[in-house]
């Protein structure tokens, strides 16, 4: 089942919520990946009679999935083509958050890095600052 199917089924917030809630036992149960992409990846699916998406509606819940992220040790992407909402940031870097990681989704070679720029300031403005190399993770300073 997909979200898409789901959310014409069911209340879209539910939808999100449980998908949320699935985040923090994900985090806990692997340690297979470095970085959590697509945190927000239910969002796509938010159906336009839902009116628009509004973050600050689940802040609890991206909050407490955020925080067992940050407790794990692991980075966030920022999709720079679909950018997280820079509410999530600010909460992520409030929960202890230190890494980013950038995404383009790009499945042309033509979109590679679209709307960095954009997604670039956004982190800045949360503390987080480039590494070293190009290939390191943003971090904030201590």
């Amino acid at each position: 089942m997909t979200p898409s199917s789901s959310l014409s089924r069911r209340p879209a917030a539910a939808i999100i919520r449980e998908y949320l809630a699935e985040l923090p036992r994900l985090i806990t149960g692997s340690d297979a990946f470095a970085v959590l992409a697509h945190i927000d990846y239910a969002v796509r699916y938010w159906p336009a009679e839902a009116g628009p998406f509004d973050p600050n509606a689940f802040q609890d819940e991206f909050r407490n999935a955020l925080r067992a992220l940050a407790e794990s040790g692991r980075a966030l992407e920022v999709n720079t083509r679909a950018p997280l909402h820079a509410d999530v940031v600010g909460w992520w870097r409030a929960e202890g958050g230190s890494a980013i990681t950038f995404g383009s989704d790009a499945h042309n070679p033509l979109d590679l890095a679209g709307g960095f720029a954009d997604a670039t300031a956004m982190v800045e403005a949360y503390g987080f600052r480039p590494g070293r190399h190009p290939y390191d993770f943003w971090t904030c300073p201590s």
